[in-house]
C-alpha cells in the first residue's frame, strides 16, 4: 500500500466519523419518483446547487471531467494507463460533494471518461474504443471503480454511481444510425466478448459490491445511451440498479447543426439522419413527431419494462433535452416529461447553467447568442445576467415543483 493510497484511506474514515448518520438511506432514495439535471460544468461551485434547489432540482448528475487536474485526466489520473485516483482530484471532488450535502442536492456521479475510455473531446475529438478491445483497460477500469466506490461510500450526497456516460462498443461493428442497427444481431455476435457491454457491468458491478454493498448503481443503454438499446441490456441480480437512456431524438430536430432551423415540433421530420441534408426541409421517408410518435417511440422501452419486470422506480431518463432555439422546444419538451411522469420514471434534463456551452441552458430563452455572451463566455465570466425568466425555463420550472 502506498502513500497516496493510505492518505486517500485515511481521508475517508475522518470524512465518514464527521457526517454521522445519513438521514435517508441511498436505497430508499428513489423509491419515489425523482427530477434532476444534468451538471457537467467546467468550473464547478457552491452557487449552482444554491441556484438549482430554487429552480426545484432534486438530484445532479454530475460528471466532473471537465474539470482541471494536475493529471492528463481528472479522477481517472491517465486514461493510457491507470494506477489510482489522485489524491489531489478527490480532494476536490469531496469538497464539491461536501457543498452539494451542504446545499441539500442529492447527487448521481457518472464518468465520460475511463481507462481505455478517454471522452472525445479531451481526445483531439478521436473515439477512444480501446475499451472495448483491449483487456487491460477493461481491469483498469473496475480498480477504478473500485477504488472510486470504496473513497465515496457513505457520502451523503451520493445517491448513485452511473458506470460510464453513454458507452457505444456498438459502433466498432455497427457504426451508423441507431435505426440501422441490429442490435439483437449484434450482440449475438459478440456476447462474451470485450464488446459485451452486459459482461463489463457485470464485472464492474462485482468488484463495487465487494466495497459497497448500499449505493445504487446506473447502467446506461449502449449506442450513447439510445432507448432502443435496452433490448440488449440483461437486468442484473441485484435489485439496488437502475436502467438509464437518453432521449434527444429526433437528432434531427434536437441539435442545432443539424436542424438549422428546418424542423418544426410537432410536425413532419426525415427519419434518418442521411436524408437531412437531401431534404433542405422537405422529408424523406418522413415520421410526424409529436406525442403519439413519443408514445410509439417508447414503446420497446415499455415492453422491455414489463417483460423483465422492471419497477419504474428502477428505470432513469439520464438525460433529455433539445437545442433551445429549436421551434416547438417548449411543447417537446413538455411532452416527453408528460410521457415520463405517466410511467413514474425518473428524468434529468440537460442542462442547468451550464458553464462553456449554451444551446441547451434553458434560461437564456429562444434567443440567439449575443456578441456580448460570447465575449463573456470566451473569457470564462458569470453569465448569470443573460439568464432570464421565459416560458420555456418556466414550464421546466413548473414540472420540477409538481
Amino acid at each position: 500500500m502506498n502513500k497516496v493510497t493510505v492518505v486517500l484511506i485515511c481521508t475517508i474514515f475522518h470524512s465518514i466519523s464527521n457526517y454521522g448518520s445519513v438521514l435517508e438511506s441511498t436505497r430508499d432514495y428513489w423509491s419515489m419518483q425523482r427530477k434532476g439535471a444534468n451538471f457537467f460544468n467546467k468550473v464547478p461551485g457552491v452557487d449552482w446547487f444554491v441556484k438549482a434547489k430554487e429552480f426545484g432540482i432534486e438530484f445532479a448528475r454530475l460528471a466532473p471531467d471537465k474539470w482541471h487536474s494536475v493529471e492528463r485526466d481528472f479522477l481517472v489520473g491517465d486514461a493510457d494507463d491507470f494506477k489510482e485516483i489522485p489524491q489531489k482530484d478527490y480532494i476536490v471532488l469531496k469538497n464539491v460533494l461536501d457543498q452539494a450535502a451542504d446545499s441539500g442536492m442529492s447527487i448521481v456521479i457518472t464518468v465520460l471518461s475511463l481507462p481505455g475510455s478517454r471522452w472525445k473531446q479531451n481526445n483531439g475529438d478521436k473515439d477512444d474504443l480501446r475499451l472495448w478491445q483491449q483487456e487491460n483497460y477493461k481491469n483498469q477500469a473496475i480498480s477504478f471503480w473500485k477504488q472510486l466506490a470504496l473513497l465515496l461510500k457513505n457520502h451523503p450526497a451520493i445517491v448513485g454511481y452511473n458506470l460510464l456516460n453513454e458507452p457505444h462498443p456498438e459502433i466498432i461493428e455497427c457504426g451508423g444510425d441507431y435505426r440501422e442497427v441490429d442490435f439483437d444481431g449484434w450482440y449475438s455476435s459478440i456476447k462474451g466478448s470485450l464488446e459485451d457491454l452486459n459482461l463489463f457491468y457485470h464485472d464492474v458491478i462485482k468488484a463495487i459490491r465487494e466495497v459497497d454493498t448500499d449505493t445504487p448503481i446506473i447502467l446506461d443503454t449502449g449506442m450513447y445511451a439510445t432507448p432502443w438499446a435496452l433490448r440488449s441490456i440483461t437486468p442484473v441480480a441485484d435489485e439496488n440498479v437502475i436502467y438509464s437512456f437518453h432521449m434527444y431524438e429526433p437528432y434531427i430536430y434536437t441539435t442545432a447543426r443539424i436542424n438549422k432551423g428546418r424542423f418544426t415540433y410537432p410536425g413532419p421530420m426525415p427519419l434518418y439522419l442521411k436524408d437531412s441534408e437531401e431534404s433542405n426541409g422537405r422529408a424523406l421517408s418522413s415520421v410526424v413527431w409529436d406525442k403519439g410518435e413519443i408514445e410509439r417511440f417508447f414503446k420497446p422501452v415499455v415492453q422491455w419494462q414489463r417483460d423483465h419486470k422492471i419497477p419504474s422506480s428502477r428505470i432513469l431518463v439520464g438525460e433529455f433535452g433539445c437545442d433551445r432555439m429549436a421551434k416547438g422546444a417548449e411543447q417537446y419538451l413538455s411532452d416527453l416529461i408528460d410521457f415520463f411522469n405517466r410511467h413514474s420514471w425518473h428524468w434529468a434534463f440537460y442542462s442547468f447553467r451550464e458553464d462553456c456551452w449554451g444551446g441547451m441552458d434553458y434560461q437564456l430563452g429562444y434567443s440567439p447568442y449575443s456578441a456580448e455572451y460570447w465575449d463573456s463566455l470566451e473569457k470564462g465570466e458569470c453569465l448569470d445576467r443573460f439568464r432570464k425568466d421565459n416560458p420555456l425555463s418556466d414550464m421546466l420550472k413548473a414540472e420540477l415543483k409538481k
